[in-house]
């Protein structure tokens, strides 16, 4: 029986490694592909963090749209200052490069834009974002923002690809026990070349990613303990 050389084995055994790792990736890329389902499928269950995510197949939409339900120690005051504060997007957001506001319309209107790092070979992502304001009263008895894209609010930036498709909306409803609950259902389509079945693959993964980042900077005394005045109407 012919045995592999001392020098040869680390090399073998990392091309195993490599092997297993791929066909890990294709299994999971093949379940994409192939999923055609317009029900909501559980994508991640994180009792610990307490975060659900899902995604569906939507008619007549080429990219999954996505569903979040999310139990955070938070107030709306602290969901609210990390929410206005653009410029701190890049601690805490997904793969955001650069954030700042544009333009503010009102106590309860703003555009923001937002850039984004992508893959390794693909051109990065930017997005004019028009998000509206409900603030919380106690007949509402919720804080909503609602978000869409404004790609033609300013014109294309050189080396970018500006997302023409975005539109979600985020609740957060104040809990008896003192915790916030966060809704958020829409979808993202960050444009371009990229095949769609990489899209919806990133796009399972990254709500789930944006939720950790935000229970995080919500223990920032950054901002659960700031007295700033807030620029935007948060509460009537």
């Amino acid at each position: 029986m012919l045995r592999a050389s001392p020098l040869l084995r680390p090399l073998l055994l990392l091309s195993v490694l490599c092997s297993s790792v791929a066909i890990a990736g294709n299994e999971d890329l093949d379940e994409l592909r192939a999923s055609d389902s317009n029900d909501w499928q559980i994508v991640k269950n994180d009792a610990y963090h307490h975060i659900k995510t899902w995604s569906k197949r939507e008619d007549g939409k080429r990219i999954r749209s996505f569903k979040i339900d999310m139990m955070m120690d938070a107030s709306i005051e602290t969901v609210a200052r990390i929410s206005f504060d653009f410029d701190s997007y890049t601690r805490w957001y997904f793969k955001t490069k650069m954030a700042k506001m544009l333009k503010q319309v009102s106590p309860t209107e703003v555009y923001y834009y937002q850039v984004f790092s992508a893959p390794p070979g693909l051109p990065d992502r930017d997005v004019v974002v028009h998000c509206t304001i409900e603030p919380y009263n106690a007949r509402r008895g919720v804080f909503r923002l609602h978000f869409a894209a404004a790609p033609d609010f300013m014109p294309p930036q050189p080396g970018l690809v500006r997302m023409l498709g975005l539109n979600l909306t985020t609740t957060y409803t104040p809990q008896p026990d003192g915790k916030l609950r966060l809704e958020s259902e829409g979808f993202i389509d960050p444009g371009g070349n990229a095949p769609v079945w990489a899209t919806n693959y990133v796009q399972r993964n990254a709500p789930y990613s944006v939720m950790l980042g935000l229970q995080r900077v919500a223990n920032d005394p950054d901002f659960n303990k700031s007295t700033k005045p807030i620029m935007f109407k948060y509460m009537e």
